[in-house]
């Protein structure tokens, strides 16, 4: 049986939907039994309102530029059938999750809150799993697995999706390659602590994955903060 999962990422007009903050941007990819099919899914969105300028300095976007670009009504179909039946990975889910069940909120649309209709997988919190007591944004997780994003001058929702995508993979102990043409590793079942379950097979793989050897740095890092928690 496949497994299909979308990565997401958007972008918005603030920090805070309950004060009035919209969505500009909806990215997602497709991957298929952990290998991105090319499906994919954007759209810029018209918040209707003013982009505050934390958030025009972090993605670029304008508020002269959404003028034009369609409602988050006009989209809103299109956008859960591409995600309709899948996992959806994203990276701090609650951020993006709050932003656009407000969205869905604000329509009243059926469907209430995503995470009612599909599986959620949060990075971020995988991410603090494997690395406590370090930083674990996208651009920390892009260092510490040698994920080139040196071309991101400004975020994207798209463009933070495929970096996502990436880092996913390699934080999971996935295929280290995104070639379309690869034959797609298994997917790997993730339980609640981060522990691999998979038939023997699998866990050869697994094993034969190349080691990231954590640095100096990492390694104090991780020290101080078992020290502050066993104190």
């Amino acid at each position: 049986m496949s497994t299909r999962q979308v990565i997401l990422d958007t972008e918005t007009t603030g920090l805070d939907p309950s004060k009035g903050h919209r969505l500009t941007e909806i990215g997602c990819l497709e991957m298929i039994n952990r290998r991105l099919t090319g499906k994919r899914f954007q759209t810029y969105i018209n918040p209707e309102r003013v982009i505050d300028p934390g958030a025009l300095a972090i993605t670029g976007i304008t508020t002269e530029f959404l003028q034009d670009k369609p409602k988050f009504i006009e989209i809103v179909e299109q956008f859960l059938i591409f995600i309709e039946g899948a996992e959806l990975i994203i990276h701090n889910a609650p951020f993006d999750l709050s932003f656009i069940n407000t969205e869905l909120s604000l329509i009243n649309h059926p469907w209430e809150k995503v995470e009612n209709k599909v599986t959620v997988f949060d990075t971020l919190t995988f991410a603090r799993r494997l690395h406590p007591g370090q930083k674990n944004n996208l651009d920390a997780l892009c260092k510490r697995y040698n994920v080139d994003n040196s071309h991101r001058e400004f975020h994207g929702a798209l463009l933070d999706a495929e970096i996502l995508s990436k880092v996913y993979l390699l934080m999971t102990a996935g295929q280290t390659s995104l070639s379309l043409s690869e034959e797609p590793l298994h997917a790997e079942k993730f339980g609640r602590e981060g522990e691999v379950r998979g038939s023997k097979k699998e866990s050869k793989r697994v094993r034969s994955l190349t080691v990231i050897k954590a640095t100096e740095e990492e390694i104090r890092a991780h020290e101080a903060y078992m020290q502050e928690i066993t104190a």
